[in-house]
């Protein structure tokens, strides 16, 4: 499976959160806050994603208070649905304003295949719960249930799911004020109920699980008791376990340490090794999907995408200058012969080049190409040599000798030609000079500026 397929799964993304909430089993939502940190969650395993409202400011760089608008987080999270088709519940906050700001909210989610939404008690602009939270206002019961209402009566799908965040226990109101609130916002229509504490003991949300008695589904945080054993939420009938901002806290704490590593020490040697290699980056965004669709759909306008360069002989005659390098690599007008063939390579828009290296293949040391090793280049001819790069024959593909010159519009008329096979020949030679061979090609006509663009044969 590469970084963007994601595992086929025939029940929608609501439908698959609506089955957590209602599981009998214990079930488990992780953070993520965009399309990198979604695909690390779904490839980790998790069934769901949290899209923290904590998570997304943070990565906006602005505080968790409204300050990054609700429509710079429904952008985010299709970036988050197309790189992981996980069922996505929102950290909704109060819902960014009154019943009408939920109701379009609910059907703009309904657009992104985004699963559901958790909006909270709460006043808007919202404050962080552990900001001094016994300090922040409450909504009015009926207008929060309004909310409510209104969301249920604005979606289409069936199964999307509205969570009623209870924050009395935060603000200090008491456990009778909590249970009477979720009471109301069960028989509004939310679909489940998250109870919130900031205590470091479960012992809040253990106690209104007792009194909540499985009236509806509940979901819980555990940010501040997470040293509690999910067996002890598994007894109190919990639902839904969420890991609310857990990855983004660990990518601060790592990129503050590799930051200050490398200002301090002003080398990238310490931290190489314990960061991700550039690698599993091109990987995560599936950098290999892009590329074979490439060979797909651009192959017919751009012509060639690949060249192969035969460059494995040390060259007759040439023992004298080529004791410590091959031939392709002797310098011409000041560069190696090698370094012209790339450079006209790539002014072709041909950039993925692969050179047969053989007699001092270690000398090769040209930028932009890969080397492979015809390692009986003494004893074996082209053919061979290009067996050695067949993996790179993808394509249309350039095959070239390493040690010619010639000019622009020859590779263009080459990689330009509708032929299945075309082939570039010196057409001055009009006789094979090898009389003992008889496998040259050479043209039926003596070269001549005349016949520029018709067709000539080979013998």
């Amino acid at each position: 499976m590469t970084a963007r397929e994601p595992p086929r799964m025939s029940a929608s993304s609501s439908a698959r959160l609506r089955q957590m909430l209602q599981s009998s089993e214990l079930e488990f939502i992780m953070e993520a806050h965009n399309g990198l940190s979604a695909r690390i969650v779904r490839e980790a395993g998790f069934k769901a994603i949290w899209a923290s409202g904590l998570a997304i400011s943070a990565q906006y760089g602005v505080r968790d208070n409204n300050e990054a608008s609700w429509t710079q987080v429904v952008d985010m999270l299709e970036f988050m649905a197309d790189a992981s088709d996980l069922p996505i519940l929102l950290d909704g906050d109060t819902g960014y304003g009154n019943f009408n700001n939920v109701r379009r909210l609910v059907r703009k989610l309904e657009q992104r295949n985004i699963a559901g939404v958790c909006i909270e008690d709460k006043q808007f602009p919202k404050t962080n719960s552990f900001i001094d939270g016994e300090r922040q206002p409450l909504a009015e019961i009926d207008e929060f249930c309004g909310k409510i209402k209104a969301g249920k009566d604005s979606q289409s799908d069936e199964h999307f799911s509205i969570v009623a965040r209870v924050e009395a226990l935060i603000a200090g109101w008491g456990m009778d004020e909590a249970v009477r609130r979720a009471e109301a916002y069960r028989q509004a229509g939310a679909d489940a109920i998250l109870i919130h504490s900031k205590l470091s003991r479960p012992d809040e949300i253990l106690a209104f699980a007792r009194e909540w008695a499985g009236r509806a589904p509940l979901v819980i945080v555990p940010t501040k008791y997470y040293s509690t054993p999910k067996e002890v939420f598994e007894r109190a009938g919990i639902s839904v376990v969420i890991w609310a901002n857990h990855l983004i806290r660990a990518a601060t704490s790592s990129m503050q340490a590799v930051a200050k590593e490398i200002h301090e020490s002003q080398t990238l040697v310490n931290v190489e090794d314990r960061i991700a290699p550039v690698n599993e980056i091109f990987r995560l965004q599936d950098a290999d999907e892009y590329s074979a669709a490439e060979r797909i759909y651009l192959s017919t306008s751009r012509g060639a995408s690949s060249a192969i360069v035969l460059a494995a002989s040390r060259g007759t005659g040439l023992e004298a200058v080529t004791t410590d390098r091959p031939k392709v690599m002797l310098p011409i007008a000041g560069k190696p012969l090698l370094r012209w063939l790339v450079d006209a390579f790539k002014q072709q828009g041909i950039n993925d080049i692969t050179v047969v290296g053989g007699y001092r293949a270690d000398a090769i040391d040209v930028a932009g190409v890969k080397v492979v090793v015809n390692e009986r280049y003494a004893k074996t001819g082209e053919l061979t040599s290009l067996a050695c790069a067949a993996q790179a024959l993808t394509g249309d593909t350039v095959i070239a000798y390493g040690d010619l010159l010639f000019r622009s519009y020859i590779l263009h008329d080459l990689v330009d030609s509708p032929a299945d096979f075309c082939i570039v020949v010196d057409s001055s030679q009009t006789q094979a000079a090898n009389q003992s061979v008889r496998d040259f090609a050479y043209c039926s006509v003596a070269d001549d500026r005349d016949l520029f663009g018709q067709e000539v044969l080979l013998r």
